[in-house]
């Protein structure tokens, strides 16, 4: 499916698919709504995600806290249909614009991921910043969804 690398012009100029997957083999992917352009997430593919992507017209990704193949929403229902499938200039960043089954990407239950924002300023020695929540209401429950399943995000 990806072509070898051979030049730069071959890379940025040519027609051939052949991402640059960094040390660990891995690609990262920007995802957002077709519709709105909002941005949902932002994750990681490797080989095997990115073949079964383009193969299967759903987003699939490389679990980096969980080390495994990672097929958005085969758990939750929430599947992120892609309906556009980019990739940069040097082909090392993918971006999905995709429609989502359920109306919702992030496993906390929110609609995106960045549901928070950071305020920007200069910052007191000592303070800690305190985010900003943009999103008020979860779409889903994950507890409904996850039960008891551990949280897949390493602290």
């Amino acid at each position: 499916m990806f072509a070898t690398r051979d030049s730069v012009e071959q890379v940025e100029e040519g027609d051939e698919l052949a991402p640059k997957f960094d040390a660990n083999g891995l690609i990262p992917v920007v995802t957002t709504d077709i519709s709105s352009g909002e941005l949902l997430m932002m994750g990681y593919m490797n080989q095997d995600a990115f073949s079964k992507t383009v193969e299967t017209g759903e987003a699939h990704y490389w679990s980096r806290s969980r080390a495994c193949l990672w097929h958005k929403g085969a758990t939750s229902g929430l599947i992120q249909k892609v309906m556009e499938m980019r990739i940069d200039d040097d082909q090392d960043t993918v971006w999905l614009r995709v429609e989502v089954n359920g109306g919702a990407s992030c496993h906390v239950g929110y609609r995106s991921c960045f549901y928070r924002s950071i305020p920007l300023g200069k910052v007191q020695p000592g303070e800690t910043v305190k985010l900003h929540y943009h999103e008020s209401e979860k779409v889903f429950d994950p507890q409904e969804i996850y039960g008891d399943a551990p949280n897949p995000t390493k602290l």
